[in-house]
């Protein structure tokens, strides 16, 4: 998008099922760092402030170590974690020569050599880029079993919620953030479930053999039922215990994407599909989605389940990453992006009052070129259709007929982003500055004063890029019309389950919503609104009370208040700002109907808490997150 907001982050888990050995002799001993490499670097896309790795040796002796941690924020992280690791191994195979294709020799000898492999990537929502933010974060303990390691995509609306259940649990945690509140809160619960079975059978055997007991009998079903009761928010959450048991969580609602493959060698999960196809080279087919509410469990002898850990609810997963987050290399998102360009199309035929002959489409690189595919493919067909028309009707001459089948929609790339720059991470008083930098225009191919550009962008969210950059290069091309098409509809409300969308007043819809109503008369509603957001903190049915705004303006009004804001000064051109309906949304993405930043229908209480704290910030002149 041209507008850049933080992405999601995302997570990689494998689990060799046989003994380590198995591999060594089919594969090699770098079997399972080089599939958790290709993972996690073809889910990049998800994480560019860091990564990190972690790794279980299952049933090592006493005396070496079983767990093994790399975190990473330089500028490749992924490529910097693998990077050291693999020194690694090519240090312990000059040291070992033969014994580096030994099984015990390796796990004696050799980090990262283990059969349990978590990886993750950090696209952080809130904080500084430091390491103590990257993922995975480990709780230690003597004990095997009580160690627990995790990551995960997510963000909980009720972190004070869980922050004040530890500190009634007894304990002090060190900070009051989610990742720490999600860790302690199943640490918790997993101290619970090893000191019960240490209860129950320490009198019949010795502590080692009890030690050895918990570790297989350990109940992950019951560990994560209680320790997940509280949670709101949207997650994918994947834990490791020091034994070598796993498990990776989805919330009831499955706003969080989570995928998994299985067969006799490996248990494998992934925030996307494509990346799973990619380095196992399975069929799409056999790769299974963690249903909501569901965690994939996987006990210390490799044999895996799913059970249920929450109710399900009504699943809303997030439409947002069919639009713009995952890649696009998903046959499924695929089409489903192309469908939302081609449903673009009656829209962008009445904008250009059907002028196709004097009519230039392009798309804002990289991620709407999918759905501007889609958009002349259902060009293309009205075009064919009309084509018919013609010659059914007026029987046309041989060279008139030449003339009517040659024509086609003329295509051309007139947005070009040249540098590879992250316009969000400079501070905002010189991002303006920045943004229009980034993206430059192709010349002399635009008939000046004639034609009408068709601009399709995945989604707008600020508009800033808009105004302060690409309107502006546009313009200078001197087309008659600059028609500007966002595949995604009008983003209303914040997000509070993964993406860095909670500050409402930065959303250019927003903003003409306000500008709507103080034009109006109708200002007044802000204050009778922020009253009811206030008193909302304290109502036991949580209601989105900002929606009341919103309803006072048809869609197409807001569209045309959007079009004035991003209009930059001293335009000449023509300009108009068409969004993708949602009606059309849900006809092109039928499968993940989460479309709150949309709409405002959270899935969860704590997503309507979290709108109505948002509009309190923004008329208390608050520029904090609402969650």
């Amino acid at each position: 998008m041209s507008d850049s907001i933080l992405h999601e982050c995302g997570i990689a888990l494998i689990r060799l099922r046989k003994p380590l050995s198995y591999y060594i002799d089919k594969y090699g001993p770098t079997y399972a760092m080089n599939k958790m490499y290709i993972l996690m670097e073809k889910q990049h896309n998800r994480g560019q402030d860091g990564a990190g790795i972690a790794n279980i040796k299952i049933d090592q002796k006493p005396g070496f170590r079983f767990f093994s941690r790399y975190r990473s924020i330089k500028t490749q992280p992924v490529a910097s974690l693998f990077k050291k690791i693999g020194k690694k191994y090519q240090k312990a195979q000059k040291a070992g020569k033969e014994k580096f294709y030994d099984e015990s020799w390796l796990k004696e000898n050799l980090a990262f050599s283990g059969e349990l492999w978590l990886g993750h990537l950090r696209y952080g929502t809130h904080g500084i880029n430091s390491i103590e933010n990257v993922h995975p974060f480990l709780r230690q303990n003597n004990w095997r079993s009580r160690n627990l390691v995790m990551a995960g995509n997510f963000n909980m609306t009720n972190v004070d919620e869980l922050f004040n259940i530890l500190v009634e649990l007894g304990q002090h945690p060190k900070d009051k953030v989610d990742t720490v509140t999600v860790m302690e809160k199943i640490g918790h619960f997993l101290d619970l479930e090893v000191q019960n079975l240490f209860e129950k059978y320490k009198d019949k055997y010795t502590n080692k053999e009890v030690s050895d007991i918990i570790e297989t009998e350990l109940d992950l079903t019951r560990l994560l039922r209680r320790a997940c009761k509280d949670f709101d928010g949207g997650y994918t959450m994947a834990g490791l215990t020091g034994s070598g048991s796993a498990f990776v969580v989805r919330d009831p609602s499955g706003i969080r994407p989570a995928y998994y493959y299985a067969d006799d060698e490996i248990v494998v999960v992934a925030s996307e599909k494509p990346a799973i196809k990619t380095a196992f080279n399975v069929n799409y087919s056999q790769i299974k989605e963690i249903k909501p509410g569901h965690a994939l469990l996987i006990n210390k002898n490799g044999e895996y389940e799913q059970q249920e850990i929450l109710k399900p609810l009504e699943k809303t997963s997030c439409s947002f990453e069919r639009v713009y987050f995952s890649r696009g290399t998903d046959p499924e998102i695929y089409q489903e992006r192309k469908q939302l360009g081609r449903l673009l199309v009656p829209q962008v035929l009445k904008a250009i009052n059907f002028d196709l002959k004097n009519t230039i489409f392009s798309y804002i690189p990289n991620t709407a070129e999918t759905a501007f595919m889609g958009m002349m493919s259902g060009i293309e067909d009205y075009l064919i259709s009309k084509q018919k028309d013609i010659i059914i009707d007026s029987k046309p001459s041989v060279d008139s007929l030449d003339d009517i089948l040659s024509f086609r929609p003329r295509i051309e790339k007139i947005v070009i982003k040249d540098v590879k720059l992250r316009t969000f991470i400079t501070d905002d008083d010189h991002r303006d500055d920045m943004v229009a930098h980034v993206y430059d225009t192709t010349y002399e191919v635009v008939n000046k004063g004639k034609d009408t550009l068709v601009v399709i962008d995945d989604s707008i969210v600020r508009g800033t890029t808009l105004e302060k950059s690409i309107l502006k290069m546009l313009d200078r091309l001197n087309p008659k019309k600059i028609i500007v098409v966002s595949s995604a509809p009008q983003i209303r409300f914040p997000d509070c389950y993964g993406i860095d969308m909670s500050k409402m007043g930065e959303f250019v819809a927003f903003r003409a919503m306000i500008q709507l109503l103080k034009e109006q008369g109708k200002e007044y509603l802000l204050g009778e609104v922020y009253e009811q957001c206030r008193q909302a903190e304290q109502d036991a049915v949580a209601t989105n009370h900002v929606q009341r705004l919103y309803n006072q303006f048809k869609y197409e009004e807001i569209s045309e208040k959007i079009t004035d804001i991003v209009r930059p000064a001293g335009m000449k051109a023509e300009l108009e700002v068409l969004f993708q309906t949602v009606d059309n949304l849900h006809k092109a993405i039928p499968g993940h109907s989460g479309d709150w930043y949309f709409t405002g229908n959270y899935p969860t209480p704590g997503g309507m808490r979290v709108v109505n704290r948002s509009f309190v910030n923004y008329l208390e002149g608050k520029l904090v997150r609402a969650y």
